[in-house]
């Protein structure tokens, strides 16, 4: 009796075991993707997104020029647009926000702390009305007011509104604005590393 309940418990760790290494590489498969080469769209769409009513007010006043290093930091940025989301990614195969801040500023010879809880306090701390291109901003994505998301300042319109390019985990690399409501709220702050 006893050797009998012990094979029914070897065979139910086994489909468990079966079952978890199924589901892990069901996971692999839809976090890595086809193993076929990503093409990654390089056209920087800048539309202008109109303010909700209820928005807060993230304006900048900035209207100088850009600076040749942070055309670069923007050029490199730039280049990734299209790539897909991955976690923990850092490579043009996929970024998640922080990868993909760390990978382009290290391309241009500064070297951002991984986490983009650790990047919200490198640098100097700016009011949004100061934000120029190259600067990082901050978001809670996941409520609480805990820093979860990054960007860089991708450019500024007349009209004062940021734009940023970041890695969105529903839709890879790409611009978006703090006009945008979703980002608008999430919006926690401002900072200058270069």
């Amino acid at each position: 009796m006893v050797s009998q309940f012990l094979l029914h418990l070897n065979t139910q760790n086994s489909a468990m075991k079966t079952t978890f290494l199924s589901l892990g590489i069901a996971l692999l498969l839809v976090s890595c993707g086809t193993a076929k080469p990503i093409a990654v769209k390089r056209n920087v769409p800048t539309k202008t997104v109109s303010k909700a009513a209820n928005s807060r007010n993230l304006d900048s006043q900035y209207s100088g020029n850009v600076s040749s290093g942070v055309k670069n930091i923007l050029k490199d940025a730039e280049k990734y647009l299209g790539a897909p989301y991955k976690y923990g990614g850092n490579t043009s195969s996929g970024f998640d926000c922080s990868g993909f801040t760390t990978k382009v500023f290290s391309e241009n010879d500064l070297n951002l702390p991984r986490r983009s809880a650790d990047q919200a306090n490198f640098g100097q701390k700016i009011e949004i009305r100061s934000v120029r291109p190259g600067d990082l901003l901050f978001f809670s994505t996941s409520g609480g007011g805990r820093v979860s998301h990054v960007g860089i300042v991708h450019d500024i319109s007349s009209d004062g509104e940021v734009k940023f390019i970041h890695a969105s985990t529903s839709k890879g690399v790409i611009i978006s604005s703090l006009n945008e409501t979703y980002w608008n709220k999430a919006y926690l702050h401002a900072q200058r590393v270069l």
